[in-house]
């Protein structure tokens, strides 16, 4: 029996966003499809070039534009150059700059999807593959949350992702262009940003390596859906070669819930670190519970997220260690 050809086989692939954290995982898997070209657009705002090394080592004709995604003139002059087939539009002012700078960034990653959704309109490509935020759904209201789980974002940046899904729905219902938006919950593994803006894990592991007591913002009940990074970039392409999944919401997400405290005291166990735990104030606009419903998600691709967390955290600390620039 003959396997299923992907659609993105000899296909021209954009990445916006795909110097990041989940975009170069992405990239490198993209790259198993065998697309005509891949094509990068990162203005490194988080992003690291050196995240890329690996799928440049592995294809290296991989074209990578330090760009702004908001700019349309200088994204549509790339898209016609590389006769853009598919977009994956993963370019983010993620969520504590939202806190700093509010304004920015709701305009910013507004702009962004703009810009996308009206060159898809005017015919500049095929297929855009926006990704979303579980950020949009605040405190989950239900026991699980699915994807008609109402939006009540708590933060600038969970509103600009709530408007960014409109936008990109209101475009498929208008215009009947092909689009996906994917919705990650928590991600996690090698390569997520431990600098300005980092999560949870990267900073914990930063600061036991440096011999700082590792925080916890509010009390630790805060609970999150962790799935690792190289899985939710598997449920993407999987998601994209699926036609039944073009023109929907799709959570993708591990489908377990785990405490703040218990994600820290794993890390922490992880490292063999036996000291206390700082408390720190809550966050602003934190969210206090998440755990994804991936019925959707299954009953697409028969999803089951290949690493499970006690391996994932094992490969996130290993690859911080040897990696990891504390000076940073």
């Amino acid at each position: 029996m003959k396997a299923t050809p992907s659609m993105l086989t000899g296909k021209n692939v954009m990445v916006t966003g795909g110097a990041g954290f989940i975009g170069s995982h992405l990239v490198e898997r993209l790259i198993s499809e065998k697309p005509r070209s891949m094509v990068v657009i990162d203005n490194l705002f988080l992003g690291k070039e050196r995240n890329l090394t690996e799928a440049k080592r592995t294809f290296p004709d991989l074209c990578f534009y330090k760009q702004d995604a908001t700019s349309s003139n200088l994204v549509k002059k790339i898209i016609r150059e590389k006769k853009i087939d598919v977009v994956f539009n993963l370019a983010v002012v993620p969520l504590p700059a939202s806190l700093e700078r509010p304004e920015w960034t709701f305009s910013q990653n507004i702009r962004m999807a703009e810009v996308m959704c009206e060159l898809l309109r005017k015919k500049e490509f095929q297929t855009l593959v926006h990704f979303s935020s579980s950020e949009v759904y605040g405190t989950s209201q239900t026991d699980t949350i699915d994807e008609m789980h109402p939006l009540i974002p708590l933060t600038p940046y969970a509103a600009s992702k709530a408007a960014c899904d409109h936008l990109v729905m209101s475009y498929f219902q208008a215009f009947k262009n092909d689009v996906i938006i994917i919705r990650p919950f928590n991600n996690y593994g090698p390569r997520q940003n431990e600098r300005s803006y980092a999560g949870v894990i990267p900073l914990t592991i930063k600061r036991i390596l440096r011999g700082e007591k590792p925080i916890i913002h509010g009390d630790g009940k805060q609970s999150r859906d962790y799935i690792y990074v190289r899985d939710t970039a598997d449920a993407a392409v999987a998601l994209v070669n699926n036609m039944h999944a073009h023109g929907k919401i799709i959570n993708v997400a591990s489908g377990y819930e785990l405490k703040i405290i218990d994600l820290v005291c794993a890390i922490m166990k992880n490292m063999e670190y036996n000291m206390d735990i700082k408390y720190a104030d809550t966050r602003p606009g934190d969210v206090l519970r998440h755990k994804a419903s991936t019925r959707l998600l299954h009953d697409l691709i028969e999803f089951k997220p290949r690493v499970m967390f006690e391996e994932g955290i094992k490969k996130t600390v290993a690859w911080y260690k040897k990696n990891l620039i504390l000076s940073q």
